[in-house]
This record gives structure tokens, sequence and C-alpha cells, in this order.
């Protein structure tokens, strides 16, 4: 028996098992923060525009996110359902949702880059851009939308091979990617002299070959269910959107905040908003390296939970549950550890403007002072979701944005600009309160129930 093949759902012992699925999804979602942070590092060091192109970058890249968010409508609404429908032995079904997966977004991933190339001007405009970085900020956006098929795919259908127990071919596919990344982005930016527009071509290249190499996995022998061209129904596609509603509106008010982020920076802070947003690029970046490999541990461990709740092994999705808590709360911690110990060796890769790193520095701390709660936050909510419980998984994430989001209107208004990064650590404590508190009232009574 393969040792990642998912009949290890139902017989290895639970905490190594989590570890060794959600180690290679972390890695994964820490890698693939290359994508965006290699790019970030590259155009912060261009000669005498380097601070001005990064603010630009920094104004497109949440809309990016936001485009990317719809990968996981698709991708993280049906994976979890096709592994419960594998733990009951509904093949059929199974089958039914990933292939309505894929060709959703491929349809989806065409008609997002129309629209939002249509308009790419006023949303950066209005999302943070000024006269000094709207021409950055612009470029790179609708280079970057050309191959918006490529990046929701690569993202959407990874979500179906680490369902089935092929986390480590997810992590190839994101291997890949970053690997041509980080080779061509210094050879478009530098050596063709196309800056900020190198760095979007560099980025749609190196996703091209990760879609492509996740799109042959799914052909694989080795998978429970294969990709085929076939049992395609409005009715699964619409149940894929019901169960993919949460966590995609999770990442997609995730984007949008940081565009009221910038927003909040271009208004309140006047003649030092372009510096501002800077330094939050940079914050941003240091974020990522935590969230997204905190959202790898916990969406690794996916898989497991929906198909022993779809086989009814309600201790082992405790197990599970309890186990994926245990090393998101070490992530985070290491990464609280670093925050304050080493954090400068990060943020001088941006820059070598001593103004920006010495604040840059300070706001990072600042961000991640509280960032240990958050890892209840992000087991509890996707645990949620492993369930299909979006009717807790969804309030719960929406609560935390809107805790985040009066802070980012109400802290700048009544302090100064610089106190808008204060929103993130009360946003966590109390977001993390709120999710402990409803998966100890509500996981037995799940558990008790039949799943769907």
């Amino acid at each position: 028996m393969k040792k990642d093949s998912i009949t290890s759902y139902s017989t290895d012992s639970v905490f190594p098992l989590v570890l060794k699925l959600s180690f290679p999804t972390m890695l994964a979602q820490l890698v693939n923060v290359l994508y965006s942070v290699v790019d970030r590092i590259f155009i912060g060091n261009i000669d005498t525009v380097g601070s001005l192109a990064l603010a630009g970058v920094g104004v497109a890249s949440p809309i990016v996110t936001l485009i990317s968010s719809f990968a996981s409508l698709i991708g993280l609404g049906g994976a979890p359902l096709m592994a419960i429908n594998i733990g009951k032995e509904n093949y059929h079904k199974a089958q039914k949702i990933l292939n309505n997966a894929f060709l959703s977004l491929l349809i989806l991933s065409v008609f997002l880059m129309l629209l939002f190339i249509s308009f790419s001007s006023s949303l950066v405009l209005t999302f943070g851009a000024t006269d000094l970085t709207f021409a950055f900020a612009k470029e790179y956006l609708v280079y970057y939308l050309l191959g918006t098929p490529f990046a929701l795919i690569a993202t959407g259908m990874n979500s179906y091979l680490i369902c089935q127990g092929r986390n480590k071919s997810a992590m190839t596919s994101v291997l890949l990617g970053a690997f041509f990344n980080i080779a061509l982005d210094p050879l478009f930016i530098f050596a063709f002299g196309m800056g900020v527009k190198g760095a979007a071509v560099a980025t749609v290249i190196s996703q091209a070959f990760s879609a492509s190499y996740t799109f042959f996995c799914l052909f694989s022998k080795k998978l429970k269910i294969r990709l085929n061209f076939s049992l395609y129904s409005l009715r699964a596609f619409l149940e894929i959107c019901k169960f993919g509603l949460s966590p995609f509106l999770i990442i997609a008010t995730d984007s949008i905040l940081i565009l009221l982020l910038n927003f909040m920076l271009k208004l309140r802070g006047g003649s030092d908003a372009d510096f501002l947003i800077t330094c939050a690029t940079i914050v941003q970046s240091y974020m990522l390296l935590i969230f997204q490999p905190l959202g790898g541990i916990t969406a690794g461990s996916q898989g497991l939970i929906s198909f022993n709740y779809g086989s009814s092994d309600s201790q082992r999705v405790r197990k599970a549950i309890y186990a994926t808590l245990l090393y998101a709360v070490l992530f985070t911690l290491l990464m609280t550890v670093f925050t304050f110990t080493r954090s400068e060796i990060f943020a001088s890769l941006f820059t070598q403007d001593e103004e920006i790193l010495s604040k840059s520095i300070s706001y990072m701390r600042i961000y991640t002072s509280c960032v240990i709660p958050l890892a209840f936050q992000y087991t509890f909510v996707d645990s949620f979701t492993a369930l299909a419980q979006i009717r807790f998984a969804l309030p719960l994430s929406l609560f935390r944005k809107l805790i985040y989001s009066v802070s980012l209107v109400i802290f700048p208004f009544a302090f100064s600009a610089e106190a808008i990064f204060y929103a993130e650590p009360v946003c966590d404590v109390v977001a993390s309160i709120a999710s402990t508190s409803m998966m100890i009232l509500m996981l037995g009574r799940i558990l008790k129930k039949d799943p769907a």
C-alpha cells in the first residue's frame, strides 16, 4: 500500500499522518509565496525607481490575489466534497465533481481575465495608485492577467491531488513553477530591460509550467479518481460553488482588505502615502510567509478530515483536528520568534533605504505580535470547511474580516496613518476566541450527524 495513498486515511496513525500530509502542502505554499515575493524583491532593487515600482506592485498584488481566490471557489469547494464521497464509496459522484471542477475553472479563468483587463486602470487608481505609481501598477496587473487560466488551473486543481493523498505531486507542481519564476525574473527584469512588466511575464510563464504538470498528474493511474471529459452537470457545479463559497470569501476578502489598507494609507498618509504603501508592501510580503504556509498546514489535513467524516470515524476526525492545531501553533510560534529576532534579514532583501527598512521592521513586529492565536482561527475554520459546515466556517471568517476592516478605517482617523498596522493583532485575538468557542460548542453535535 502506498504510504501517501488515500487508503492510509483510515489506517495510519493520525498525528504522523497529519504531519506527512501537511508538511508537503505547507512547503508548497511557502514556495508558492516566492511567486510574489521574488518579484517584489527584484522590483524593489531596480535602479532609481525601485521604491516606487515596489509600491505600484503593492497596489496591483491584492487585485491579482483577488482573481486567484476564484481558484478556491472551485478547488476548495469541490475537493473536500469529493473526498467525502470517496469515503462513502460514492465514486460516480466524486468523478462528476472532479470533471465539472476542471471545466468550471477553465471557463471562469477566461471570463475573469477579460473582465479585469477591461477595468485595470480604474482598479489601480481606486485602490492606492498615485500619479507616481500608476504606470507600474497597471503594467504589472495587465501582463499578469494574461496568465489567469494558468494561475487558476494550477492552484484550483492542485486541491484535487491533495484530497486524494497526492500531496507530493501538488508540491512538485508548485516547486516547478517557483523554480522557473526565480530563474526567469532577473532575466526578464534586468537582462531584457522589461522592468515591472518582465516580472509579470516571468510569473505567467512559470504558472504555465505548474498548470501543465498538475493537468497531467490528474490522469495518473495512482489516483482513485482520475480526470476525464464526461459527466458534466450544472447541479454538480452549483454544489461545488456552494461548498466553495466559504473558502472563496475567506481568501477574496483578504485581498479586498489589503486593497482597503492601501486605500486608507493613500487617503490618510498625505505626502508619506507612497512611503507607507512601500512599507506595507514589504510587511504584506512577510505576512505571506506566515499566512500561506499556515493555510498549507490546515489545507493538507482537510482530505483526511473529510474522508473520515464521510466514513463516520469521529475519533479520527477529532485527532486530525487536534494534530493540525498542534502543528499550526508550533509554526506560528517559530515565525514569531523569527520576526522579533531576525526580521531585518527579510526586509533588507527589498530595499537599502534605511528609513524604509527601519519602519518596515517595526511594522512587521506590530503585525505579527498576536499571530499565534491565528493558528486557532485557521485550524478551526478550515476544519469546519472540511466537515462541509459552511454555516460555521463562513460567518467565523467574515467576523474576522469585519473586525479588521473596522479597525482599518477607525485607527487612521482616531490616531494616525501608522496606527493602521495595529488592526491585524486586534482582529487575530478577537477572531481566535470566537472560532475556538464555536468549535468547542459544535464539533460534538456535527459528528453525531450523518455527513451530507
